[in-house]
């Protein structure tokens, strides 16, 4: 009897899991060479060398791990900010796709042939960003 419950179990754990790593990218930070991605249940913030953005929503990737996901980007500059100057940031599209706990992220702008960049981030990763001055 003991056994049996401890195969159930057992089972249990590895769907939910693989439903998990399946539905919903992992919470917890993701770092790179000039990004870092904190990713909550509501969605995600990103932080580059000289800009940052937020996803808004969760990453779902599908079954063969990539995904698509709206939001918005700010891009920074060196110095203090100037009066007037854009907070909101530009629409844009992040997507990409998720191997295990590798990442390959691609930012660009909506309405706009501009891709900011392709990244690829590990989970648990610290970021190596060099902030603009």
């Amino acid at each position: 009897m003991l056994t049996s419950c401890l195969a159930v179990l057992s089972l249990y754990a590895c769907l939910s899991a693989g439903g998990a790593e399946r539905g919903r990218l992992p919470a917890g930070a993701w770092g790179g060479s000039h990004i870092r991605l904190d990713v909550t249940e509501e969605g995600a913030t990103v932080e580059l060398d000289c800009a940052h953005g937020t996803i808004r929503g969760p990453i779902l990737p599908g079954a063969d791990g990539r995904f698509e996901a709206a939001g918005t980007y700010v891009q920074e500059h060196g110095g203090p900010e100037r009066e007037g100057e854009e907070r909101e940031g530009r629409p844009a599209r992040y997507s990409g796709r998720v191997e295990g706990s590798t990442l390959t992220l691609t930012i660009a702008l909506n309405g706009a042939d501009e891709t900011i960049g392709t990244f690829t981030l590990a989970r648990g990763k610290a970021a190596r960003l060099t902030k603009c001055l």
